[in-house]
């Protein structure tokens, strides 16, 4: 072989090597999630609304132990350490922090403001100082947001429907959740309009959670509304069986908790947040940046009523509700 022939094949083989070792250091990076959660560890994660999380991002090509890890981080339902557990995810370096809620998004905030964060369950980003805009968020921070905020006046609509004559409305609140105060304004606002009182509960854990329905009914409270709280997610059986035996009539933002024996239940899907997060986080690994990832709010709420849960309160379901039903629990 000439010494030419020998340079040219030489060269031949770098241009085909080049591309082909790139891509093969591309293919080996692992891509790192911190996952920052208020609530505690589900027993079994694939049948918790969160396991759609990495059900979705397999869909999008990152399996877990090949070029995906996620570090998950529950704070047992303490808010006061997540603050800890976001600084300690930025010293790990990850490349994206997801959030759950309100508080573990501001805790996420102070901590970095440089590494993305994708939110989910947020009612109302602009106010809560996380996006200068839904179209156009500014920051380090973009997700989902749940828009309960927004519907919490329409479960007292709800209630009203069931029972119209509802005098007294008790309200579960967690006090450290700043997105719950609002909720508390606005359906406060709405209650002044047709006469009810809005009594608030106040709950951080299970056990104040079972003790504060023994104030409600000290209060006479006819009705009860669950607010959006990752501790109160986890706890939708005991709540709802709490409102049963009390004879409490209920709704919550999240079709689990009608599920889970409540009488209804108007929002949006929880796993559709996770969900959703995934391809917010795709897009990020593939260069996109926080600021330019419009806020996505939900394009569909959904009614579930429990058909059961209404008989055995001695109430009828009217049919305006009924109508209205994507799901009917008999």
């Amino acid at each position: 072989m000439t010494m030419r022939r020998k340079l040219l094949v030489a060269f031949g083989s770098s241009l085909c090597a080049a591309p082909l070792g790139a891509f093969a250091q591309q293919s080996a990076r692992v891509w790192r999630v911190g996952f920052l959660i208020q609530r505690s560890r589900p027993e079994v994660l694939e049948s918790d609304p969160m396991g759609a999380f990495p059900r979705a991002m397999r869909e999008l090509g990152y399996v877990e132990g090949k070029n995906l890890a996620i570090e998950w981080r529950f704070a047992e339902g303490r808010i006061a350490s997540l603050p800890a557990m976001a600084e300690e995810l930025v010293r790990q370096k990850v490349d994206v922090i997801a959030t759950v809620g309100t508080p573990t998004t501001l805790a996420a905030q102070k901590a970095t403001a440089s590494i993305p964060i994708v939110m989910m369950n947020v009612g109302d980003p602009v106010a809560g100082g996380f996006a200068k805009s839904l179209a156009r968020p500014g920051g380090n921070i973009t997700g989902l947001s749940n828009f309960t905020n927004d519907v919490s006046a329409k479960h007292l609509e709800m209630l009203l429907e069931v029972q119209p004559r509802l005098a007294r409305v008790a309200m579960l609140v967690n006090p450290a959740n700043p997105s719950n105060q609002v909720s508390l304004n606005n359906v406060r606002s709405a209650a002044q309009g047709v006469k009810v009182t809005i009594l608030p509960a106040e709950a951080r854990s299970a056990p104040e959670v079972e003790s504060v329905f023994a104030e409600m009914m000290r209060e006479k409270a006819g009705a009860l509304i669950v607010t959006t709280d990752p501790n109160f997610v986890q706890q939708w059986r005991l709540i709802a069986a709490l409102a049963a035996k009390n004879r409490l009539p209920s709704v919550a933002p999240f079709r689990e908790y009608a599920e889970a024996g409540g009488l209804m239940s108007y929002g949006t899907e929880n796993s559709d947040s996770f969900r959703r997060a995934a391809t917010y986080v795709d897009k990020i690994f593939k260069g996109a940046k926080p600021q330019d990832l419009p806020v996505e709010q939900p394009t569909e709420l959904k009614l579930v009523l429990n058909r059961k849960t209404a008989k055995s309160l001695g109430l009828t379901l009217p049919q305006s509700l009924l109508i209205s039903a994507g799901k009917v629990i008999e």
